[in-house]
């Protein structure tokens, strides 16, 4: 249902009946489409996320790790992105064209021809700060 509302709601959902996966709904109502968050650079809040995951070292680079991290769940779907539950910021940082890499889907073969579409986005390793 709330990939049918406007953008900027949080669709959160259990896949495999273990991991939640963040989505940020992206189009305008009633034309379904939404962003699936895979992983984060975290720059703050990083002892926080390493005890919400339990582990020695702290892990976002999966869409399970990083909804763990932050704490977000199924309770979160809907949320709206702009308020102050969870929101997505501009902090001016700005990733150059050049240092962003594109890829296949992972993990939609079923999909066919459009798991190679390259809707992977993300920034070069060597540039992330």
């Amino acid at each position: 249902e709330v990939m049918y509302a406007a953008g900027g709601q949080a669709y959160v959902y259990l896949c495999y009946g273990i991991h939640h996966l963040f989505n940020v709904v992206v189009s305008a109502k009633d034309d379904p489409q939404a962003v699936l968050i895979r992983a984060i650079h975290p720059t703050e809040g990083q002892d926080a996320m390493q005890h919400r995951r339990r582990m020695a070292k702290l892990t976002t680079t999966g869409p399970g790790t990083l909804t763990q991290a932050l704490g977000i769940r199924t309770e979160h779907n809907g949320t709206d992105l702009t308020a102050t539950r969870i929101w997505i910021a501009d902090m001016g940082v700005e990733a150059p064209t050049r240092h962003i890499i594109t890829g296949p889907r992972i993990g939609v073969n079923y999909a066919g021809a459009d798991a190679l579409l390259p809707y992977r986005y993300r920034i070069a390793p060597s540039h992330l700060r």
